[in-house]
C-alpha cells in the first residue's frame, strides 16, 4: 500500500475544500485534497455566487446590510434553533472572503437579490459573459490554482473511504483523526497519514438509498432534488463512523415543475409566477405571490397530498404574458420575455411531455390533473370574484389577482425539489466534528453541505448566496482551525 505523509488531509475538492486547502497553505501547512472525480468543483460547478454581508459591493450599490441585520433575520428565521456562534462567525468573516477570493482574481458582477423580497447578498461571479448558472466555476478554478501554487497535492479521481483514527493523548480512551485509507480510479489502496482530517464532500444528494432513511423522501417519486455524480454521502459515513455526532439531514429545498419534458425557459417561467395554485383536492393552499421563495413554495407543495400542487392559467393570462413578460423574474430565470409560450407547449406536446396539461374546459383541465371537477370549478370561481374585489382568502396582492375564464386552460404539476441534502455532522463554530457530547473530536472537521446545519428546516432564501457562501467560508475556518490545531500538537508519533 502507498503511503502519504502530509499535516492536514481535506476529503473533496468542492469549495468547501478547496477554501480549507488554500487557508491551510497560507498559514504553512502541508496539505493533501483527495477528490473521486477528474475535476474540482463539486456540485458548485452549477452555482453563480455566495453571500456576503457589508461588502464594498454593497455598499457602493447603497445596499443597507450589516452583520447585525443579516444575523437578526437568520436567527428569526430560524426561531434560534441553529448555532448562533457559528452563524455570526461565518457572517462576520464573509465580507473579507469576498476579499479573499479578488485577491486570487475571482471578479464580481456586483451584489445581487435572487427575487425581489430577497436581500441583495448574493455575490455573482463574473464570467465576461451573460450571468448564468455556471459562474461559480471560475471562482473554483481560481481557487485549485491558489492552492496548488502554494504547493498543496491533489490526488484526483481517488475515493477516500476510510477516516483513520489512533489513541489521544491522555489515554482517556478518546482518539483523534490520523489521516484516510482511500482507493484510486485503478482499485490500488492507499494511505494518507495526517494530523487532521476535513470531511467537505457535499452531502448525500445523490444517494436516494441514504436520502430515504435520513430525510424520508424517495428520488423521483416526491422529491426531485439536484442528483450531481458522486455525491452519495461517503463523508456523513465515515464522519460518523470516526465518532462525529449523526444529526439531521436534510433536503436543501426548492420546488420545481414536474413531467416536463423539452419544454423550452419560456414555458417553465409562466408557470413559476404567482399563479392559481391548487393541491390534489383542487384547493388553494397559499398565497401565491409568495411562490417566488421557492423554499416556500416546496414546503407548501411537501405537506399536501401526493406531494403534488398545480400552476393553473388560462389563454388570456398567458397571452398577457406573452405580450407584456411575466410579472416575477430571478437572477435565474432573469428573462421576462416569454413570447414563446404558446409555440413551447406546442413542441412539448409533440415530444410527448406529460406537462403542461391543455384543455377546453376547467372540468377537462381538473380530470387531467387528477382532481375533483366540481371543487376545482368552485375554487376558481371563488379565485375569479377576488380578481374583481380582494382576496379575501389568503390575501394575495390585486396586481397578481387574473381571472381564469378563457380557454384553452393551461396547468403543471409544482413538486419538492432541492439542491440536494445539508447537514448531519454536528461541528461547533470552528467547525470542529463534535461527538454526541458535543465535544470535538481531536483533528476532525467538517464543511459545506455535510455540516450545514445552520437552516433547521428552511433553505434561508431571503439571504442568497448561502449555500456557497457557507461551504467556502466554512471550508477557510476549518483550515484556519486545522492549521493551529496541528501548529499546536507539533512533531506527532503518528504510527502511535
Amino acid at each position: 500500500m502507498k503511503t502519504y505523509e502530509t499535516e492536514f488531509c481535506i476529503i473533496a475538492a468542492g469549495p468547501a475544500g478547496l477554501a480549507a486547502a488554500v487557508q491551510a497553505a497560507e498559514e504553512g501547512v502541508s496539505v493533501i485534497v483527495l477528490e473521486k472525480s477528474a475535476r474540482v468543483g463539486g456540485v458548485a460547478n452549477a452555482g453563480m455566487g455566495l453571500l456576503g454581508i457589508g461588502t464594498r459591493y454593497q455598499k457602493e450599490q447603497m445596499i443597507d446590510m450589516t452583520v447585525e441585520k443579516a444575523f437578526g433575520m437568520f436567527m428569526d428565521y430560524t426561531h434560534y434553533m441553529v448555532d448562533a456562534r457559528l452563524v455570526k462567525r461565518y457572517f462576520a468573516q464573509s465580507a473579507e472572503t469576498i476579499e479573499w477570493l479578488e485577491e486570487m482574481g475571482v471578479e464580481f458582477e456586483g451584489a445581487y437579490r435572487y427575487f425581489p423580497q430577497s436581500e441583495a447578498t448574493w455575490h455573482i461571479v463574473k464570467t465576461g459573459k451573460k450571468i448564468r448558472p455556471g459562474a461559480a466555476t471560475f471562482l473554483n478554478r481560481k481557487m485549485a490554482e491558489r492552492a496548488k501554487a502554494l504547493g498543496v497535492q491533489f490526488l484526483m479521481e481517488t475515493t477516500a473511504e476510510k477516516i483513520l483514527m489512533e489513541a489521544a493523548d491522555g489515554s482517556d480512551g478518546r482518539k483523534r483523526a490520523a489521516g484516510v485509507l482511500a482507493r484510486t480510479k485503478d482499485g490500488e489502496e492507499i494511505c494518507v497519514r495526517a494530523k487532521a482530517v476535513l470531511v467537505a464532500t457535499g452531502g448525500a444528494g445523490a444517494n436516494p438509498e441514504m436520502m430515504k432513511q435520513e430525510t424520508g423522501y424517495t428520488f423521483g417519486k416526491d422529491m426531485f432534488n439536484f442528483a450531481f455524480p458522486g455525491i452519495t454521502g461517503d463523508g456523513l459515513r465515515m464522519a460518523w463512523e470516526a465518532g462525529a455526532d449523526h444529526i439531521p439531514v436534510r433536503v436543501e429545498q426548492s420546488a420545481s415543475l414536474g413531467g416536463l419534458t423539452g419544454v423550452p425557459d419560456c414555458v417553465s417561467n409562466v408557470f413559476y409566477q404567482p399563479n392559481l395554485l391548487v393541491n390534489a383536492f383542487g384547493k388553494r393552499v397559499m398565497n401565491e405571490e409568495y411562490m417566488q421563495n421557492t423554499t416556500f413554495l416546496s414546503n407548501v407543495v411537501s405537506n399536501q397530498k401526493n406531494r403534488t400542487c398545480f400552476s393553473v392559467i388560462d389563454s388570456s393570462i398567458a397571452q398577457y404574458y406573452a405580450e407584456h413578460g411575466v410579472d416575477v423574474v430571478s437572477m435565474v430565470r432573469n428573462d421576462p420575455d416569454v413570447s414563446g409560450f404558446f409555440d413551447g407547449v406546442k413542441t412539448a406536446q409533440e415530444k410527448g411531455s406529460e406537462c403542461p396539461y391543455v384543455a377546453d374546459t376547467l372540468e377537462e383541465l381538473a380530470e387531467k390533473m387528477g382532481i375533483d371537477p366540481g371543487t376545482f370549478v368552485e375554487t376558481v370561481d371563488a379565485y375569479n370574484g377576488y380578481c374583481d374585489a380582494i382576496d379575501e382568502e389568503f390575501y394575495k396582492a390585486k396586481r397578481f389577482l387574473k381571472p381564469i375564464y378563457k380557454a384553452p386552460f393551461y396547468a403543471c404539476k409544482v413538486v419538492p425539489s432541492g439542491y440536494g441534502t445539508v447537514g448531519g455532522i454536528r461541528i461547533n463554530e470552528n467547525c470542529e466534528a463534535c461527538d454526541s457530547a458535543f465535544m470535538p473530536v481531536p483533528g476532525l472537521y467538517a464543511a459545506g453541505a455535510d455540516a450545514c446545519n445552520i437552516y433547521n428546516d428552511s433553505y434561508m432564501f431571503l439571504l442568497p448566496g448561502n449555500s456557497m457562501g457557507f461551504a467556502v467560508n466554512t471550508g477557510r475556518i476549518a483550515g484556519m482551525e486545522a492549521a493551529n490545531y496541528v501548529q499546536d500538537l507539533g512533531e506527532v508519533n503518528l504510527d502511535n
